[in-house]
């Protein structure tokens, strides 16, 4: 047992959602799967030395420990060149985030999907910021339409944690079936 008597996701055992405790919540209340898990932090940490336009900096993905990258101010605002930009990385953080939430969404409605594709563009104006976000998605969603898989793209658009996350920025969504 850890802490106020919750034992470790890792040996909790699995109980229907009929045997939960509902901690004062009203019996029949729609619960999530997920709603008792712990939250989570993952770290990543960057070294830069010199200048913005001359420096260079390394991206260090703690949590995960999948190495480190390189990153610089012309990697950013101009060529790639083998090295990364924050705004890859908001990428790479955000069409993963979406296929989990529209995988959830579209399980939850009963049309698991078999696959789904996502990319991600951010857009980054030097002087500006990142001015915006673009999501692509190709699903392959037996039993569903394309509206409503559109729909379910959608909800999973405005649901995704990232998506809320960066909601001071103008997100947008082309969805279709393959």
């Amino acid at each position: 047992m850890i802490g106020r008597g919750i034992a470790p996701m890792a040996v909790r055992p699995y109980r229907p959602i009929a045997q939960h405790t509902f901690r004062g919540r009203r019996p029949g209340r729609f619960r999530h799967p997920l709603e008792d898990r712990m939250a989570t932090t993952r770290t990543a940490h960057t070294v830069w030395e010199g200048e913005l336009l001359k420096g260079s900096g390394t991206v260090t993905f703690d949590s995960s420990g999948i190495g480190s990258q390189p990153v610089s101010w012309p990697s950013r605002a101009e060529q790639a060149n083998g090295k990364t930009s924050p705004e890859e990385l908001i990428a790479a953080a955000h069409s993963s985030c979406f296929s989990m939430a529209l995988s959830h969404g579209l399980t939850g409605a009963g049309t698991p999907p078999t696959r789904l594709e996502t990319k991600a563009d951010v857009t980054f104006q030097p002087g500006e910021g990142i001015t915006g976000i673009h999501l692509w998605v190709r699903g392959e969603v037996p039993g569903l339409d394309e509206a409503g898989f559109a729909a379910a793209a959608e909800d999973a658009k405005k649901n995704c944690p990232v998506s809320q996350a960066l909601a001071g920025t103008t997100i947008t969504l082309s969805a279709e079936l393959a």
